[in-house]
C-alpha cells in the first residue's frame, strides 16, 4: 500500500490556541521549513503559486522533529467546503439508483467550515435526539491552490494544491422532512450534512506532486477495526477533474477551498448501520494517510440539558 512520503499539517504542543505549520513523515512531525515559519496552512496556500514550487525537493530528514506534536485539522478554517452528492457507481447501486448512462452533471452541497470541521482524534459528537441515524462517508478531497473560475478540464489538476481526507458525516434521518412547506422541497441537506463536527479532515495535505494518479487511489473505512468501505476512486461517475471544473463554474474557488469527490459503496443506511457513542472511525486513503475520530455522545450544556 502507497503511503504519503511527507505531508503538511497544522500541531500543537500542548496550547490549543498556538498551532502551527509542521511536516508529517515516518511518524514523526517536523519543524516546517525556515521559508514557511510563522505562516499557517491557509496563509500558505494563499501563496501556493509562489511557495509551492519551493517544496518540491523537500528532505524531512533535515527538518527537526518536534517533540509533544498533536494534530489539528490542517485547515483550520477553509473558506468553503464544496461535496460532490452520488458520484460512485458503487454507491449509487446500494441507495437503489440505475447506473446512469453517459455524462452527468454533479450535484454539490456545501458544509459550514467554522463549525463542522474537525481535525485527526477529535470526537464526532452525536446529536442528542433519539431518532439519529448517523452515519460515514469517506472521500478524497482536493484542496485548492489558485483561486479560478471556470477552470478547463483539462487544467483543473494544476490549480489543486494537494489532497486530503474527508469523512462526510451524514445524518440520514434529517434529510427527508415530513412536515416541509411542500413536497418539492422535502429534502433538507443543511438538516441532514451541517451538523457541528460532522466534516473530520485530514490527517494532513499532501502535496499534488506526491499523488501521481489521484484518479486511481483506494479508500477504506472501518469502524471499530471493522471494514465498512473499501474502493477506489476509479468508481467514480464524474472524474476529479470534471467535478474541479464544474465546481468552478458555481463559485470561484479560493486557496484553501476543499473539493470533496463523493463516497463509494459501504456507507451505513444501506445495511441498517449507524454510528454510536465509543465507535472508532478510520479512514483511510492510498498515498493519503489515515484520518481517525472517536465518536461521543450528546455535549452537556452549561445549563445542564443536551
Amino acid at each position: 500500500m502507497r503511503e504519503a512520503p511527507w505531508m503538511l499539517v497544522t500541531h500543537h504542543q500542548g496550547d490549543p490556541a498556538k498551532t502551527e505549520l509542521g511536516v508529517l513523515a515516518g511518524g514523526s512531525v517536523r519543524r516546517a521549513p525556515a521559508e514557511l515559519s510563522g505562516l499557517t496552512m491557509l496563509e500558505l496556500l494563499e501563496r501556493w503559486d509562489a511557495l509551492g514550487p519551493r517544496l518540491h525537493g523537500l528532505d524531512p530528514a533535515e527538518l527537526d522533529e518536534v517533540p509533544g506534536a498533536v494534530l489539528v485539522t490542517p485547515l483550520r478554517y477553509p473558506a468553503a467546503v464544496l461535496c460532490a452528492g452520488a458520484n460512485y457507481h458503487g454507491h449509487l447501486a446500494e441507495m437503489g439508483s440505475p447506473r446512469p448512462e453517459g455524462p452527468v452533471r454533479p450535484y454539490f452541497f456545501f458544509k459550514p467550515p467554522t463549525t463542522s470541521v474537525i481535525g485527526p482524534d477529535e470526537p464526532i459528537v452525536l446529536p442528542a435526539r433519539d431518532s439519529r441515524r448517523i452515519d460515514w462517508e469517506i472521500e478524497l478531497a482536493a484542496v485548492i491552490g489558485t483561486r479560478c473560475a471556470d477552470v478547463a478540464p483539462e487544467r483543473a489538476l494544476d490549480v489543486v494544491a494537494g489532497w486530503t481526507v474527508v469523512n462526510d458525516v451524514s445524518a440520514r434521518d434529517q434529510l427527508v422532512v415530513q412536515d416541509s412547506v411542500s413536497p418539492a422541497f422535502r429534502h433538507d441537506w443543511v438538516a441532514a450534512k451541517a451538523a457541528d463536527t460532522f466534516c473530520p479532515l485530514g490527517p494532513g495535505v499532501v502535496p499534488s506532486w506526491l499523488v501521481e494518479d489521484p484518479q486511481d487511489l483506494r479508500l477504506r473505512l472501518s469502524v471499530n477495526g471493522e471494514v465498512q468501505q473499501d474502493s477506489s476512486t476509479a468508481d467514480m461517475i464524474t472524474p476529479i477533474t470534471e467535478l474541479i471544473a464544474q465546481a468552478s463554474r458555481v463559485v470561484t474557488l479560493q486557496p484553501g477551498d476543499v473539493v470533496a469527490t463523493g463516497t463509494p459503496a459501504g456507507v451505513g443506511v444501506a445495511r441498517g448501520k449507524f454510528l454510536a457513542p465509543g465507535d472508532v472511525v478510520e479512514a483511510w486513503i492510498e498515498g493519503i494517510g489515515t484520518l481517525r475520530n472517536p465518536v461521543a455522545g450528546p455535549a452537556v450544556t452549561a445549563g445542564g440539558g443536551a
